[in-house]
């Protein structure tokens, strides 16, 4: 169970803070609902508190987690799915999966895959969110802001050169 001021990760939308725990009627019913503010997009959420846990609403990586993280992206090792449908689908599960080193893998493949062709928009769109998510929570996990986060990610992406094994 979270409490007000959590900071908590909303698989596909990001980084958000519980804002309230109210009760509320539904259908006849009294349910509990988390209020959620999504920090990237400042879009409220509410998610009932019996569900947050289906949802996928988890707590922040510690700040010990951001070096798997950053090993992830670094990781000399990409998708090898050549049929962009295929290859799209498992992106999207991997990001509605809501594990960051699931979306870390996304954000590899994809940036490995935008340097050596151009993407399709919808995965340069996918990309983007990938990367704003594991940014988002890096800078949250290792207290720090989101440019200093985004530089952590970027370093790391950028850390696999191939032909230098």
């Amino acid at each position: 169970m979270f409490k007000v001021g959590d900071y908590i990760v909303y698989p596909m939308h990001g980084v958000g803070q519980i804002e309230a725990i109210e009760k509320k009627v539904v259908l006849s019913k009294r349910t509990e609902f988390y209020i959620i503010t999504i920090i990237n997009s400042g879009m409220k959420v509410m998610i009932p508190v019996q569900n947050a846990e289906n949802i996928g609403l988890r707590s922040i990586i510690s700040k010990r987690d951001v070096k798997k993280v950053t090993a992830i992206l670094s990781k000399d090792e990409t998708s090898s799915v050549d049929d962009w449908k295929e290859r799209y689908q498992n992106n999207i599960d991997k990001v509605k999966s809501g594990s960051i080193y699931e979306v870390s893998e996304v954000a590899r493949d994809l940036f490995r895959r935008g340097s050596e062709k151009e993407l399709s928009i919808m995965e340069r769109k996918l990309y983007e969110n990938a990367y704003q998510l594991v940014t988002h929570e890096i800078a949250l996990a290792k207290e720090i802001d989101i440019e200093e986060a985004g530089n952590i990610v970027s370093e790391a992406l950028s850390a696999y050169q191939p032909g230098k094994d």
